[in-house]
């Protein structure tokens, strides 16, 4: 299994609601700065008053064969990590809340899928992005960036519309649902209407769930734990983040021509606003 060092802390947190009351009080322990040395299944297994079969569960659900290897990862990921010296609590603290989702974005990006989802962008007639909340702001955002790019998208936040939108919807037509819990069910069914109307959907989301596998693509975004509470920073800069990566390869995937859509855009709102101005 080649797996990146980074990745251990952010694929728990990622199908971190999937596991059962026992497996959450070893992911909680695995996710926290760790002082201890000894990560043996036996001396963890009385320090957290598990058993040891318990460990190998947990570890094979977290996609390894075994509690050993995935030990062997999460040591490796340990050794790697240094401390920042702390001079200002608060600013350093969110200051390091944005590297790691940073990190962990890095960690969970596959590529081959993004190649996917941008030729989904690039042969779909119309796109519609569903999103409430922070996810709604994201939702938006996306329409004006992709929009300066000439595609045909439309940003839906508000829950009646997205039901009503689903009629119009067919098998040229590309849903995008944003909800970084995972948990806002307007979005997931309107994506699950979507898909019955024969449209392609994808959710970016931070969670991993079987009941999205009626989803052409799940993009999992970085997360950290509670931040849908908007205590440290804004829940939305991960999925910011990966629309940005997103926005990137589907630019790229055809630059020339995108560019010059791009410039013609700009050119044409800045002439509008000198109209205005006159």
């Amino acid at each position: 299994m080649e797996r990146s060092l980074q990745a251990i802390v952010p694929l728990i947190e990622s199908i971190y609601e999937s596991f059962t009351p026992l497996e959450k009080t070893i992911a909680d322990f695995y996710m926290q700065e760790q002082t201890e040395t000894d990560f043996s299944a036996k001396n963890i297994s009385k320090k957290l008053y598990v058993s040891e079969a318990s460990l190998s569960r947990f570890a094979k659900k977290c996609g390894f064969k075994g509690y050993r290897e995935f030990l062997f990862y999460y040591e490796q990921d340990k050794e790697h990590r240094e401390e920042v010296p702390v001079r200002d609590y608060y600013s350093t603290q969110v200051l390091n809340t944005y590297q790691e989702l940073l990190d962990k974005t890095h960690s969970l990006m596959d590529e081959e899928q993004m190649e996917r989802i941008v030729h989904h962008c690039s042969t779909k007639s119309r796109i519609y992005v569903y999103g409430r909340g922070s996810s709604g702001l994201v939702a938006q955002e996306m329409k004006l960036r992709f929009m300066r790019l000439g595609v045909n998208i439309e940003a839906i936040t508000d829950d009646h519309i997205m039901r009503m939108n689903t009629v119009l919807l067919d098998s040229r037509c590309l849903v995008i649902g944003i909800s970084v819990s995972g948990t806002n069910e307007e979005v997931i069914d309107c994506l699950r209407s979507a898909k019955a109307q024969g449209a392609t959907t994808i959710l970016m989301s931070a969670r991993r769930d079987k009941k999205f596998s009626f989803c052409d693509e799940v993009l999992i975004v970085a997360s950290k734990r509670y931040l849908e509470n908007g205590k440290a920073i804004s829940p939305q800069f991960p999925v910011l983040v990966m629309m940005d990566i997103l926005y990137s390869h589907f630019l790229e995937s055809d630059k020339f021509h995108r560019e010059a859509l791009h410039d013609f855009t700009l050119n044409v709102l800045h002439e509008k606003s000198h109209t205005y101005d006159s």
